[in-house]
């Protein structure tokens, strides 16, 4: 009986294997030598599997496959094998499909999927943005960027808008021109064991953004990113597609000259039922931020079990070393992309949001700053809940401290005075369970105290040791 089922199984995953319909970009006309554009060929091989039921498409190994906009459809497992390299062609002029709709100001799409279902990109080779090559001059922390009007050429990595069942598993995507992997819209999305490898000095590099997205799995990833490594967000231009919610991220390793991991800063709606958990953050210039500047609420978040460690950057970036920071300010006035569409039509200020029921669980950190939590009245930011956060207060860089940074907000974009372990302004309902400070040997420079209040209605702490 053993023998008769061993065969069957045997025959079982053979007939399988027959059956997954494998479409080799290669045999579509594809040359995969790093210099032609195989744009056309890849697509057809895309066009073909989805047109036949679905399949995978598959990028050989030992090949760079140079090419321009590509479109992912229904059904279709984009399959990398080891040492493949699928490469955004470096021609500025062939990107002209915008990542943002009418806003054709923030960069265009170069792989991209609209209103499909059951999309995979999955194998061991590489997604490589080409980014560098849409940089201007190399500073001394940041690449300059080259002047744009109302038209960013720009290319986005991955956008993927509407897209039910989504998988990325264990790909490397790399050196992003902009933002890397955009899910707007998406429900049922899986990411997993992927490498997100962005150039530091490449402003707007954002690692994953998650936009009006929902039911949400990122694991075991390691993140690399100028910018933001994970976002989640509700940006204007996609407003039809409802909230961000029902969101997990475990077991993630991030890198940023920004925030590791943020909430905001654009949310003209929902974002609640978010838990980040088991996460190492390292040499950020922000570890764990909310950020609303707009209407839109953030509820019920909890972060647990993160270990990280944070340093100041320039001005160039977002953040001020701040371990934890949680707030909830109007946005500014800015310049032409924020006048025509930051603001709900026909207007050009705003409003901010609650952000509410926030939770901070078994967070240590080594920073060059305290964490921040504040809003522009005391019931904007409230229930925020802090337990067993332990800080440790070195000085590394020569960036002076002592500043906390509020932008984008309306009125003075940073708050100056000393460094205190907790520094809360205008908020209600804060409850610290369990506050451990740590200022290190020598004198701290602007060193304050464990927590620092002022206009913040019921703050509660209990457990605190202010210097160990």
């Amino acid at each position: 009986m053993k023998i008769i089922l061993t065969v069957c199984a045997f025959l079982v995953s053979v007939l399988s294997l027959e059956a997954q319909h494998v479409y080799d970009a290669i045999d579509f006309g594809a040359k995969g030598n790093g210099v032609d554009d195989d744009a056309t060929s890849i697509q057809a091989a895309i066009d073909r599997c989805s047109q036949e039921g679905g399949g995978t498409v598959l990028l050989r190994g030992q090949h760079v496959f140079v090419c321009g906009p590509l479109q992912l459809k229904s059904h279709v497992n984009l399959h990398l094998e080891s040492t493949a390299v699928l490469k955004a062609n470096p021609d500025e002029r062939i990107y002209h499909l915008s990542a943002f709709g009418k806003n054709e100001g923030e960069g265009m799409m170069w792989i991209f999927a609209n209103h499909a279902e059951n999309i995979s990109i999955t194998g061991k080779g590489t997604i490589h943005g080409n980014g560098i090559a849409f940089m201007g001059a190399e500073l001394d922390d940041s690449y300059e960027l080259k002047p744009v009007t109302t038209f960013d050429p720009r290319p986005h990595v991955l956008t993927l808008t509407d897209v039910k069942n989504l998988t990325i598993r264990d790909v490397t995507i790399k050196e992003g021109a902009y933002w890397t992997v955009h899910l707007i819209g998406c429900d049922g999305a899986v990411i997993d064991g992927i490498n997100l490898l962005n150039n530091l000095k490449i402003r707007n590099g954002d690692g994953i953004d998650l936009d009006h997205s929902k039911n949400v799995r990122i694991a075991n990833c390691y993140i690399t990113s100028g910018d933001d490594c994970i976002c989640l967000k509700n940006r204007r231009e996609f407003e039809q597609y409802g909230s961000c919610r029902d969101i997990t991220v475990t077991n993630c390793v991030m890198t940023s000259r920004s925030c590791a991991i943020k909430i905001g800063s654009e949310n003209m709606d929902s974002i609640y039922n978010v838990m980040f958990d088991n996460c190492i953050i390292t040499a950020s210039n922000r570890g764990l931020g909310i950020q609303n500047r707009d209407e839109g609420t953030v509820t019920d978040v909890t972060f647990s079990n993160i270990q990280m460690d944070c340093r100041l950057w320039s001005d160039v970036w977002w953040g001020k070393a701040e371990p934890i920071y949680v707030t909830s300010y109007p946005r500014a006035n800015g310049n032409h992309k924020d006048a025509n569409w930051r603001f709900p039509k026909g207007q050009i200020e705003g409003r901010c949001g609650e952000v509410a029921r926030i939770r901070f669980n078994n967070i240590t950190a080594t920073s060059e700053n305290g964490c921040f939590i504040g809003g522009d009245t005391q019931d904007k930011v409230h229930h925020i809940y802090i337990n067993n956060v332990y800080l440790t207060m070195r000085k590394t860089t020569p960036y002076e401290g002592g500043v906390y940074d509020k932008r984008p907000c309306k009125g003075e974009g940073f708050v100056t005075g000393k460094v205190h372990g907790i520094y809360v302004d205008t908020a209600s309902d804060i409850l610290v369970d369990g506050l451990y400070v740590d200022w290190g040997q020598g004198t701290f420079p602007k060193r304050g105290f464990a927590h620092w209040e002022k206009y913040c209605q019921r703050f509660v702490i209990k457990n605190e040791i202010d210097g160990l």
